[in-house]
């Protein structure tokens, strides 16, 4: 499964299909994740969706019917948590307020608390300590956003990630029109407010100085036109979601989609004084509901979801018949070519095949490498030194409320975080292709790609997963192609692809070898393949046979 934005080569997703019509990546890929900017959205690199709708700049319905006649499958994301403020739902309820439609389409933080706190001076309810101290926010302090309603009124939404309110620059006649001032007066007043706002103030923070008695007018006229960006909750125990999330699934259908990756939805189920992150019952009977939709477009499921090893919860969604991501597999292969053993690689396999997980594996991906999930299968001083290898080699830790071991990734590239060393690197790729699931590719690390640092820099505070997302011209992907490191991997990757021995279906077994040496042998219908890998001098070899005894061999 390729894996990519639908910009990410050439701007457009139409050079990306010029690139999978090439001899070089014939048969390499059977499916393609498409990530959420391919429709209308806003923020966060695709998931701040404002509508399904295919974004006109990236993508066409005739890119998605090329796809089709190449027969490569489409996975796109369903965010079940939240949608944009711009969504036209939300839009109405600030055009509407009260009288509109959706007013109870997304979580009014209010309403949810009623009778669960106090309402304090700023308008919002402060829950009582009992019912929020287990609770879990991606952000300090409350995750509220005031929406100003057409009446003037303040009212706060629950809005777990991110948001930006903007307060317009202000015009000299626009202030003449709305203030009994003469004409001067509007002018040197709009320059003071305008500078007030470049220096980040909002409007309440502003000094009028000598202009005070024009403050309480100028602050409504900033409050009364200010816009918003944010990605705000959603209301599950409203049926216009429910129709909302039908009308996706539908529509992600008639794409052409076979898997649909559920983002965020363990935020999505709320209730006072749970720990609002995977809460249960709620959790489940979600993803239920979420099945039958599902199930009625023949659509397979894949809920995306970081969680400790420890907490075990990988086996609970395959208990209840979900795939789910392997995100523990990019540091169990960084942490066996560090210490050269196989030893969490042989008992992740161990634990796939012992609770029939149906996982997709990966080495990068649009977001970092989660290390911290290992927690419970590492030792602590195990992921520590983990974490540490991979920073000192240029990646990049994010603080979640500024602490460090709460959060779940690293950022870089996985070529970065190994060194730069092209025959890890192919080793790490001959290893995912020979682990159980289904392998999904990062088109920079199909390319070797390294930190991207001039992205960071460029996207400013929060950027730190620009580091592994940079856009290529199809030129240079072209040219890319020529490096030995590439060729290699679309070798292997071709190979896992056609090879009849692999799928969820066939027989796998961790042959006995030394600690440093990984042997593993996928059996299906007569056809079996080996991998023996070793994990120290990072060389290894593929032999694979068919039913009649015909040897195929790889040499890296």
């Amino acid at each position: 499964m390729l894996n990519a934005y639908p910009d990410s080569i050439g701007g457009e997703l139409g050079e990306i299909i010029k690139l999978l019509q090439t001899p070089e990546l014939e048969r390499v890929f059977q499916s393609f994740y498409i990530l959420p900017s391919i429709f209308n959205t806003d923020l966060d690199r695709g998931f701040s969706v404002i509508d399904y709708n295919l974004n006109e700049m990236y993508a066409s319905i005739k890119d998605l019917k090329a796809l089709k006649e190449l027969n490569i499958a489409l996975k796109f994301d369903m965010i079940l948590n939240h949608a944009s403020v711009l969504s036209k739902q939300f839009q109405d309820i600030i055009k509407n307020g009260e009288n509109s439609i959706y007013k109870d389409f997304f979580i009014n933080w209010n309403k949810f608390w009623d009778g669960y706190g106090e309402m304090t001076e700023g308008g919002y309810i402060q829950p009582n300590e009992n019912y929020i101290k287990n609770m879990f926010f991606r952000k300090p302090g409350l995750p509220i956003l005031n929406v100003r309603m057409p009446d003037g009124k303040e009212v706060p939404y629950w809005n777990t990630f991110y948001q930006e309110v903007k307060y317009n620059n202000v015009r000299t006649q626009e202030l003449l029109n709305d203030m009994d001032i003469q004409y001067t007066t509007a002018e040197k007043l709009a320059e003071h407010i305008n500078k007030a706002l470049s220096e980040g103030k909002k409007p309440k923070e502003i000094n009028f100085s000598k202009f005070q008695r024009n403050r309480d007018n100028a602050i409504e006229i900033l409050e009364s036109s200010r816009e918003y960006l944010g990605q705000m909750d959603l209301n599950i125990k409203s049926p216009l979601v429910w129709e909302f999330y039908a009308d996706t699934m539908k529509k992600l259908k008639e794409y052409g989609a076979e898997i649909v990756r559920l983002d965020a939805f363990a935020y999505a189920p709320k209730e006072p004084g749970e720990k609002n992150f995977l809460n249960e019952p709620g959790t489940w009977n979600l993803l239920g509901q979420i099945k039958e939709l599902a199930d009625q477009y023949g659509l397979t499921l894949l809920p995306e979801i970081h969680s400790r090893y420890e907490e075990k919860i990988h086996e609970k969604l395959a208990k209840k018949g979900y795939m789910t991501y392997d995100f523990f597999l990019p540091g169990l292969i960084i942490d066996a070519l560090e210490r050269n053993t196989k030893e969490y690689l042989v008992q992740w396999i161990k634990d796939i095949q012992e609770n029939d997980i149906k996982v997709v594996n990966m080495l990068g991906c649009h977001d970092g490498i989660p290390l911290l999930d290992l927690k419970g299968l590492l030792s602590e001083d195990e992921i520590n030194a983990l974490i540490k290898t991979v920073v000192d080699r240029g990646g990049y830790v994010k603080d979640l409320h500024g602490a460090k071991n709460i959060y779940y990734q690293v950022n870089s590239t996985y070529f970065s975080a190994l060194g730069e060393d092209e025959k890890k690197l192919l080793l790490a790729r001959a290893i995912q292709i020979f682990m159980p699931g289904k392998p999904q590719i990062w088109y920079l690390d199909l390319l070797a790609g390294k930190n991207d640092y001039e992205a960071v820099k460029i996207a400013g505070a929060g950027g730190h997963k620009e580091i592994n997302r940079t856009n290529l011209t199809l030129e240079q992907v072209q040219e890319g192609l020529k490096r030995d490191i590439v060729r290699q991997q679309l070798i292997l990757l071709r190979f896992r692809n056609i090879f009849p021995a692999f799928g969820f279906d066939a027989e796998l077994q961790v042959l006995e070898a030394e600690k440093h040496i990984l042997k593993i042998c996928w059996k299906k219908h007569g056809y079996q393949a080996v991998l023996e890998a070793d994990l120290k001098n990072y060389s290894f070899n593929i032999k694979a046979t068919d039913p009649k005894g015909a040897i195929l061999e790889y040499d890296e």
